[in-house]
């Protein structure tokens, strides 16, 4: 598996215009998706990489850091509650939307970065190597990519630490419930059933309560079609918490207030784009 992986990401990152040392960052997302960004920021603040390189960079990142939630959430918790087949269709949905905006980062690569935006001699700075420099094993490479990322997880963790606290603090004392409000106008302009307004609501608050509600709903209520159509909607409506709670405390660690705010603002708008787009698909009457 790491091995496919390293090799994939080494065929996304230069079709890209990124140099084949982003594929080290990418690949050990794919295990620790903190070590991985902490490479990253590694790289910009190196000057390897500028703001706009960055960026693609991150968005490629995307189903890389999708993959180990798979095995650590998606397979163990979300399948076994929805069910084999609402819980695959949602996994593969959820997979798609990911490797949807992966690609759309690596053609976003090939058209708007060049040259200017790398600086290989910056590389002498964060001692990294590429695939090609000698014949270590993915897994050494990785291994040493995760060490070299130490000393920047030393300085990201305590202001994750303090980010995290303030931003709890402020999402305890405000009504989530309130962002709900729109979830049955929503609803019934999809034609999804009344039922649908209750599991939005409970999904916006907890992705994994979301998925109980639904699966404990009367049987016919659903199909798998409508309700990972149904689990989607929730995921679009419960980006203002999610922001809150975890996109806001761990880019603001990673990156600082003012870049992180642009990677939380390209993250979402790619996911927006793409979720709603499924949501279509899902509902066509074709089916």
């Amino acid at each position: 598996m790491v091995r496919y992986v390293a090799g994939l990401s080494g065929r996304l990152t230069r079709p890209a215009n990124l140099p084949d040392e982003v594929g080290t960052a990418i690949l050990t997302t794919a295990v620790s998706t903190t070590a991985g960004y902490a490479t990253l920021a590694e790289y910009r603040e190196s000057g390897l990489l500028d703001d706009r390189a960055t960026l693609v960079a991150v968005t490629i990142n995307t189903f890389f850091g999708f993959v180990q939630h798979v095995f650590t959430y998606y397979v163990p918790v979300m399948i076994p509650i929805l069910g084999a087949e609402t819980g695959v269709v949602y996994v593969s949905a959820r997979a798609g939307i990911a490797l949807a905006i992966t690609v759309t980062g690596v053609l976003a690569g090939g058209v708007l970065l060049s040259e200017r935006n790398v600086d290989r001699a910056a590389l002498g700075e964060v001692d990294a190597s590429g695939p090609e420099a000698d014949d270590r094993t993915a897994r050494e490479r990785l291994r040493e990519a995760a060490e070299k990322s130490w000393s920047t997880l030393r300085r990201i963790v305590p202001r994750l630490a303090v980010v995290y606290t303030v931003v709890i603090a402020l999402v305890t004392n405000y009504d989530v419930e309130a962002l709900t409000s729109v979830a049955e106008p929503i609803t019934g302009l999809l034609g999804l059933p009344g039922a649908a307004v209750p599991v939005v609501a409970v999904y916006t608050l907890d992705t994994t309560a979301g998925a109980v509600t639904i699966a404990g709903t009367e049987a016919g209520t659903f199909t798998t079609r409508t309700a990972v159509a149904t689990l989607l909607i929730g995921g679009i409506l419960s980006f203002a918490v999610s922001t809150f709670r975890r996109s806001i405390p761990f880019q603001y660690g990673i990156w600082g207030a003012e870049f992180g705010t642009k990677v939380i603002a390209v993250n979402t708008a790619l996911k927006l784009v793409f979720i709603t787009l499924t949501v279509a698909l899902l509902l066509a009457p074709v089916w």
